[in-house]
């Protein structure tokens, strides 16, 4: 038999080459072209035809990092809460976080859509209304922090998943943290009154909503905000002496009055006032001075209410 000569041998590997270059390149084109159908389908949120093209395009170009984000948030939505329990239902979830998973390892904090953003879509798969697991959800939102230490919303999601588990002292340690990363951010100190809050720690709730104040003193809402929680809190909680509800409700109206003052036409800030001024007058021992409290108080809230009224016509 006759030898094939080293020309015809490189002759075949060019085309062979050449041939496989071309089914790359082909198949580049072709998940290109499922990957912006998918994203048609997608933003005409029809999840469905936006998976099908989804899959389509991952398995063309298996690297490409955003499809399977993609992916995976288009079984995300497809899946309905109201039937967990329901295998076709449950699948879709399954699905979701599988893809959610290989996104976050293919994507970086330099790709569109960045890898964090995969991870949180992955804890939330975790969270209450889906899978309800905070124990696969906590290594996630580990990875989250160890990707941005700086970034205080790693801390509060880890620490909400604690609080949701009934481990409060963890919960409160890893909120902490969350406000050491980044303590002169005014909205870390919002989420540690959110935790007092829930956990009925009046004194604490204060202390971060006057920290707050403290960061962005010229924001009229900051000023607002802890009038809401000194009215509720004096009007509501029947443990309080007399004496700890007067001063509650002077610490409230002294912040209203700040609020009012940067901002003269604060419909809501006049209404607390007014229910703080009349909440005052519950407490007031002298009849003139309750009388007084409760015309002042009842003026402020009419005029909030005209005020509110000429604003929505």
């Amino acid at each position: 038999m006759k030898k094939r000569s080293s020309a015809a041998y490189l002759a075949l590997f060019i085309g062979l080459s050449v041939t496989l270059a071309g089914c790359g390149y082909l198949n580049e084109v072709r998940a290109m072209k499922a990957f912006k159908d998918g994203n048609k389908a997608y933003g005409a949120s029809d999840w469905r035809v936006a998976a099908e093209k989804y899959e389509d395009a991952s398995r063309l170009n298996p690297e490409n990092g955003a499809i399977y984000f993609y992916l995976a948030n288009s079984y995300d939505n497809m899946y309905r809460p109201a039937r967990k329990g329901e295998a076709a239902n449950d699948e879709l979830l399954t699905k979701a976080v599988a893809n959610y998973q290989i996104a976050a390892d293919k994507l970086t904090e330099e790709t569109v859509p960045k890898r964090s953003l995969a991870l949180e879509f992955l804890i939330a798969a975790y969270g209450p209304d889906k899978l309800a697991d905070p124990t696969l959800a906590e290594p996630v939102v580990q990875r989250m922090i160890q990707l941005a230490p700086n970034e205080p919303t790693n801390y509060f999601q880890l620490a909400k998943i604690y609080e949701d588990s009934g481990e409060y002292q963890l919960a409160e340690e890893t909120y902490l943290k969350g406000r050491d990363a980044k303590p002169n951010d005014p909205a870390v100190y919002l989420t540690l009154a959110g935790y007092y809050n829930r956990q009925g720690d009046y004194n604490k709730l204060v202390e971060n909503i006057k920290k707050n104040i403290e960061l962005e003193p010229q924001n009229p809402e900051a000023h607002y905000r802890l009038a809401t929680y000194s009215w509720d809190k004096a009007s509501r909680d029947f443990r309080l002496s007399n004496k700890e509800k007067m001063d509650i409700i002077m610490d409230g109206l002294a912040s209203v009055n700040k609020a009012l003052e940067l901002k003269a036409d604060y419909v809501e800030a006049m209404t607390y006032k007014g229910l703080l001024l009349r909440t005052q007058a519950l407490i007031e021992t002298d009849p003139r001075k309750q009388q007084e409290l409760i015309r002042e108080g009842t003026a402020l809230s009419e005029k909030a209410n005209a005020m509110r009224k000429a604003k929505q016509s």
